[in-house]
């Protein structure tokens, strides 16, 4: 057994926690036994002492009372008699010979001593003899033990020997079932948890009717199912990725093989197909790009260079780079822009943001290959907002699209790279500049990504 076992610790935690409490009850119970008892004796035998003051008018009647009702013995010394009460029970002193006794009850009548201690002389018991001086002249001792001299309190004390005993052997088997009782669900779910480990995500983890340990298996069931649910979209990635990567770099091939074979000798259709590599290139070029832009933004690592600008002139200078597929697939560009809108921004990510919500909606606009790109002022902010005529975007997905790995559509279509982490970067830039966004979409009819700008 590990020596760290959660089962070993709890069941000697659970041990010594009983032990203590079993010991700690021996020693008040054994050990302080005889100090309890003396205190409660001599307190008794004080307030018996003061009710006799109380009651000289009636102090024979009194001392009879006290004498039936506590374990004390008395004498009343007055002018012409001797009175004596429980004189002969166990332990009782006044009536010894011995000349200790004797000489102690003679201190206290000549002293302003109201008790003494003495040792008894047959027994060896301690015991204490108080005295009453009343105020006619004659005077009362009291005599008890300080010591318990009844059998009965010796045989429990042995009795309690083999109690605590037996409760700490009680103990130990409580201990053992409650150690297993609550390590058990535990042990469940490191077990579940290790075939987690091992890639299996289609886990549930048990419940166990404590609360603590219930809701820490909701958690790692959720846990579980989302880790396997990023597990195929980070599947879908690669697939993506991968064959973003392979089109141009087979493209390339293609045509510097056509090139050096063929094309060589004529000059123009050499420059045309060295237009097609160079193409290529820059759209791998622009795929590497976003996945290295991606890494930064989830290291924290992409700094912001903040500066003011006319945000009207940078969306134009973008659409710009869509004039080869407006002439050659025919999409349509409508923009709703005001004269100028001055902004604080990093311009290259606010630029890059832009560009992938376009690419994004030529990616899904539909058959009209129509969208629109607006910038309006309202209130405090800019609001830009780029629109699709596509099949929309259902409630539950919305949140989804921003995931790296969340792709719908595993079509790829050659006028943009689809690799699905375009709308992630959008996301991070966005972030890192504190920028509201989000989408507004209805099923069959359009998609709108919007963001806003602060007006300072």
């Amino acid at each position: 057994m590990k020596r760290n076992n959660l089962t070993l610790k709890t069941l000697l935690y659970f041990t010594l926690f009983s032990t203590v409490i079993i010991l700690s009850l021996w020693i008040l119970q054994i050990q302080f036994l005889q100090y309890y008892y003396e205190a409660y004796q001599m307190n008794n035998i004080k307030q018996l002492a003061q009710g006799l003051k109380d009651n000289e008018d009636n102090i024979t009647e009194y001392m009879e009372s006290i004498a039936s009702e506590n374990e004390v013995c008395l004498q009343l010394y007055t002018e012409t008699d001797l009175i004596e009460y429980n004189i002969r029970r166990p332990g009782c002193i006044l009536a010894s010979n011995n000349q200790t006794i004797i000489s102690k009850k003679f201190e206290l009548i000549n002293s302003d001593m109201n008790y003494v201690k003495v040792v008894a002389p047959k027994t060896g018991t301690k015991s204490i003899i108080y005295s009453v001086n009343l105020n006619d002249g004659s005077y009362v001792f009291l005599n008890t033990t300080l010591e318990d001299i009844h059998v009965a309190s010796t045989i429990l004390k042995r009795n309690l020997i083999y109690i605590v005993l037996f409760l700490i052997v009680l103990s130990i088997i409580v201990s053992i079932y409650l150690s297993k009782k609550i390590n058990k669900p535990i042990l469940n779910i490191i077990n579940t948890a290790r075939e987690m480990g091992k890639g299996n995500y289609n886990v549930k983890f048990e419940k166990s009717n404590i609360a603590e340990l219930d809701e820490l298996a909701d958690v790692l069931t959720v846990a579980a199912s989302e880790m396997n649910e990023t597990s195929e979209l980070r599947r879908d990635l690669l697939a993506n990725v991968s064959h973003d990567l392979k089109t141009p770099l087979t493209m390339i091939r293609a045509y510097a093989e056509k090139v050096r074979d063929l094309s060589y000798k004529d000059k123009k259709k050499m420059d045309r197909d060295l237009n097609v590599i160079i193409e290529e290139t820059d759209r791998l070029n622009g795929l590497v790009n976003d996945i290295l832009d991606l890494s930064k933004i989830e290291a924290g690592a992409d700094t912001l260079n903040i500066e003011e600008y006319d945000l009207v002139e940078d969306i134009k200078d973008i659409m710009k780079r869509y004039d080869i597929i407006k002439e050659t697939e025919h999409y349509i560009f409508e923009l709703d822009l005001p004269k100028t809108a001055i902004i604080s921004a990093d311009k290259s990510k606010i630029n890059q943001v832009i560009y992938n919500l376009i690419n994004n909606a030529i990616e899904h606009t539909g058959d009209d290959l129509t969208v629109k790109i607006s910038l309006k002022k309202e209130k405090d902010c800019y609001v830009v907002r780029i629109t699709d005529s596509g099949k929309g975007i259902p409630e539950e997905e919305k949140k989804l699209v921003w995931n790296k790995y969340y792709k719908k559509d595993k079509r790829h279509k050659r006028n943009v790279i689809g690799s699905g982490i375009g709308l992630s970067i959008v996301k991070g830039i966005l972030e890192n500049h504190h920028f509201e966004y989000g989408i507004d979409s209805k099923i069959n009819e359009y998609t709108t990504f919007y963001f806003k700008i602060k007006i300072k």
